[in-house]
C-alpha cells in the first residue's frame, strides 16, 4: 500500500506544480522583495507551512514575523502580509487581514480558490492549483485526506520560493547559515 500511496502523492503534486509557471509566482516574489517587513499567517496545516517560510525569509535577510508570535510588532505602510488561505475565507484569516489592511499593509495571498472573500483585500494573488479543504475551482483533484495536497504544495512552494530569492537576492549560503538560530 505504501508504494501504492507514495506514486499517488508525487504524482498528485507533480500535476499541481506543471500548471505553475514563473509567471504565476513573480508578483508574489516582487512582492517580498519589495517589503521592508514580511508578516506571515495562516491556520492549521496551512499555517504550520507557512511559518517555515518566515524562517527561511530570516534566513534571507529579510525581517519577517509569525503574525501568531506574541512578540510580533505592529505592521503598516511598507509591510507584506502574506497570508495562505486555500479556500480564501477563513474567518480569523479574513479578521488579520481586514486589520493589516486597514493599517496601510499590502496583502499577499497563496490560495487554491479561484475566489472568496478575501480576493477583495489581496493585492497580489498566487494560486496554487491543488485541492484544498472546502474550497471551490478548477485544481487537481486529490485522493489524498482533506487539504494535504494544498498543504503539501505550500510547502514546496515556499522551498522553491525560498531559492529563487536567494538567487535573486543574491545571497551566499553562508550567509544564511549566519542567521539561523545559534542556540540549539
Amino acid at each position: 500500500m505504501f508504494d501504492r500511496l507514495k506514486k499517488l502523492t508525487l504524482d498528485e503534486l507533480t500535476q499541481v506544480f506543471d500548471r505553475m509557471t514563473e509567471e504565476d509566482v513573480r508578483p508574489l516574489l516582487e512582492a517580498i522583495k519589495a517589503a521592508k517587513r514580511v508578516f506571515l499567517v495562516g491556520a492549521g496545516r496551512e499555517g504550520l507551512s507557512t511559518k517555515t517560510f518566515a524562517m527561511r525569509l530570516t534566513h534571507l535577510g529579510k525581517t519577517s514575523y509569525w503574525i501568531w508570535d506574541d512578540t510580533t510588532p505592529g505592521i503598516g505602510s511598507g509591510d507584506l502580509l502574506l497570508c495562505a488561505n486555500g479556500r480564501a475565507d477563513i474567518t480569523i484569516i479574513n479578521v488579520v487581514v481586514e486589520k493589516a489592511k486597514a493599517a496601510g499593509a499590502t496583502i499577499a495571498m497563496v490560495t487554491a480558490a479561484q475566489s472568496g472573500y478575501l480576493y477583495e483585500y489581496a493585492d497580489v494573488v498566487t494560486r496554487v492549483p491543488a485541492e484544498a479543504f472546502l474550497a471551490k475551482g478548477d485544481f487537481v483533484k486529490s485522493k489524498q485526506l482533506m487539504g494535504n495536497l494544498f498543504e503539501q504544495s505550500l510547502f514546496l512552494l515556499y522551498d522553491m520560493l525560498a531559492m529563487q530569492l536567494q538567487h535573486e537576492m543574491g545571497v551566499t549560503p553562508e550567509e544564511m547559515e549566519s542567521r539561523h538560530r545559534n542556540v540549539e
